[in-house]
């Protein structure tokens, strides 16, 4: 395919889906994998694609590079994604030029996560593009682009709130075990019941407290085992309950059952527990509390942490838009200045050789000063074009205005 496309921003795009249109189960189908990512970069070029890296992640499956138009990316990506074309076609948003660069931005900034503030992101975003470097497809603008997301992402973490505290009940509770439970990362885990809450609480575990010390029982068992399978789990079936109530550090009750599922029967004389019940009604049995080796804490609790913490967050996005702007305007100064390099680069050759034949007569004439210094002298005349340039669109007239400088 023929690349008619100048690597520059007016041809930057980003295609992508995310939590705000699809569910989990249309997300995963456009997943990609470490072996999928190395197959799409190895293919890109038959596809005119020479710059590109893809963001995928639980909540977002995002293609980020230069081409003709978007189809290209779109294309490239769903040749290895289980999703066709068309149905990404349908659900995604499409960017370009400075509104591409100003989403990337946000989603650097955590401003486009459904965690307002997730700061995972940058991790997943550095991950992402050093894998693309690694195979070549990072080029000098794209990686100037996400050296200054990154650092606007730094910034807006040490000067802002906008990633301080828990924004939703099933990180809430993991927020909760961070703070209340030591060397978490040993303590078994029970998370009973994985519906919508207790899948994203699932995963919340894995992502935030690094660990896959974790069983998962569910009503249904096929779904407990499959969801194990998916993240490297234990599962087990309803009727070992009891016991792994009594072996577990950490219970997670995430069930909709009309009555408590734990009792105090299950605890009784069974070690120190921490006992998160994220269930409407709740779970576990009311006495449980009275027990004094159980710690329970409910989705009330969780709730008036996260409540609290969303406007707190919510009140800082200006002051992390204004850090946005601030870097996205840099970096778009810079790309400006860099299409003019090729032109200052012709200046300065055609600069040495006048000099050259400047020299030679001047030589001849005994007409040179000690003193001079014809590579200083250039450059002082590039860097005073490179200004001018910058504030200004005439090229031609500060090639002119440059030689003349140069002369007198």
């Amino acid at each position: 395919m023929r690349k008619g496309y100048n690597n520059d921003i007016p041809d930057f795009f980003i295609a992508g889906i995310n939590y705000r249109k699809t569910d989990a189960a249309i997300r995963s189908q456009f997943a990609i994998n470490q072996a999928q990512y190395t197959t799409i970069l190895s293919i890109a070029p038959s596809y005119g694609i020479h710059e590109v890296f893809i963001l995928s992640t639980c909540n977002r499956t995002e293609i980020y590079g230069f081409a003709e138009n978007a189809g290209q990316l779109i294309q490239l990506l769903c040749t290895q994604t289980a999703g066709g074309t068309k149905t990404f076609e349908k659900l995604a948003y499409i960017k370009k030029g400075d509104e591409a660069v100003s989403h990337l931005f946000n989603v650097g900034a955590g401003l486009d996560s459904q965690i307002l503030g997730d700061y995972e992101i940058v991790g997943q975003i550095r991950q992402a593009v050093q894998f693309a470097r690694q195979h070549h497809f990072i080029g000098a603008r794209l990686d100037r682009l996400v050296s200054s997301v990154l650092q606007s992402s730094k910034v807006i973490k040490n000067q802002t709130a906008i990633s301080g505290g828990t924004v939703s009940v099933s990180f809430a509770a993991v927020q909760y075990i961070k703070q209340n439970v030591t060397n978490y990362s040993a303590k078994s885990i029970l998370l009973l019941g994985i519906g919508k809450i207790g899948r994203n609480t699932c995963k919340n575990l894995v992502d935030y407290l690094r660990t896959t010390n974790i069983t998962l029982i569910n009503r249904s068992p096929g779904k407990a085992e499959e969801l194990a399978k998916e993240l490297g789990l234990h599962y087990a079936l309803p009727d070992d309950l009891a016991r792994y109530i009594q072996q577990s550090d950490i219970i997670i009750v995430a069930t909709n059952a009309v009555a408590p599922t734990i009792l105090r029967s299950h605890l009784e004389n069974h070690g120190n527990k921490v006992i998160i019940d994220l269930s409407i009604p709740y779970n576990v049995e009311a006495e449980a509390r009275e027990l004094p080796n159980i710690t329970l804490v409910n989705v009330d609790t969780l709730s008036a942490i996260k409540d609290n913490t969303v406007k707190k967050r919510e009140a800082e996005i200006p002051k992390a838009k204004a850090i946005i702007d601030a870097y996205t305007n840099e970096f778009l100064q810079w790309n400006e200045m860099r299409k003019h390099v090729p032109v200052l680069k012709a200046v300065k050759n055609k600069l040495h050789e006048i000099n050259s034949s400047e020299r030679l007569w001047e030589q001849s004439a005994n007409l040179m000063p000690s003193s001079y210094d014809p590579q200083e002298k250039i450059q002082k005349v590039i860097n005073l074009m490179a200004i001018k340039m910058r504030r200004q669109h005439q090229h031609g007239c500060h090639y002119i205005e440059a030689i003349n400088d140069f002369m007198g």
